[in-house]
């Protein structure tokens, strides 16, 4: 699952970056080069699809993404879902050839499509976004790592409750989203590898608990903390 960048406004000509003034990757990509453009997806659109050229870095402005690969049985995994001012499709920066997986709107979705040899020009021009998009790019790996350790060592229970918290953005600057936009139990039973029954069971109790409570979408109460926490 992908870690949230907040951004504010961009400072006027030369004046000096504040905690309460920085710069704002999201003005600033939009105004880079005419290799990129802003493109809207509805609802289970395709982006980018699994063996396509990975000629372009993706920004979320708005709305949400589903990344997931298909191995050569054709098993469906998703990987990872992305929200609004996370980064994704980078891989043709680092010699990627082909894309990995297939990235697809969960909801209606507008994302800043940034041509790979224009995101590397400006990274190299601007340290202020190069050292945002580094920090979010090392985040993201730690994650992984992260993701890693949970499908190896935590119960089915305490993964959903990881995920759930994550996709509400815990424990990141600024606000969380605690009402989660629709997320399906397949979707969720996907990213923990388990069953949606399993998945309905597990939300059933969270909600009996009062971790949880649905209502059109999904609001995630702090208390949801303690089946993490609880060894």
């Amino acid at each position: 699952m992908a870690t949230n960048t907040i951004f504010r406004k961009v400072p006027p000509s030369g004046m000096r970056l504040t905690k309460k003034n920085i710069f704002d990757a999201q003005v600033f990509l939009q105004s880079v080069g005419a290799s990129r453009k802003a493109a809207e997806f509805g609802k289970k659109q395709a982006i980018f699809s699994q063996g396509e050229a990975a000629g372009s870095v993706m920004y979320v402005q708005k709305g949400s993404v589903k990344f997931t690969v298909v191995n050569e049985s054709g098993k469906e995994a998703v990987v990872a879902i992305f929200g609004p001012g996370d980064f994704f499709g980078e891989g043709g920066m680092a010699g990627q050839t082909l894309r990995m997986g297939t990235a697809t709107a969960i909801v209606p979705t507008t994302v800043l499509i940034i041509g790979k040899d224009e995101m590397v020009r400006v990274l190299h021009a601007e340290h202020d976004l190069s050292d945002r998009f580094i920090t979010y790019m090392l985040a993201r790996n730690i994650r992984v790592e992260a993701d890693l350790v949970d499908q190896l060592f935590n119960s089915t229970e305490k993964r959903l409750a990881r995920t759930l918290l994550l996709l509400a953005r815990y424990g990141k600057e600024g606000q969380p989203e605690r009402i989660l936009q629709k997320v399906s139990q397949e979707t969720l039973a996907e990213m923990i590898g388990t069953s949606r029954s399993r998945v309905n069971l597990f939300m059933n109790k969270f909600k009996k608990l009062g971790f949880i409570e649905c209502n059109g979408g999904i609001k995630i109460n702090k208390s949801l903390l303690t089946v993490v926490l609880h060894e």
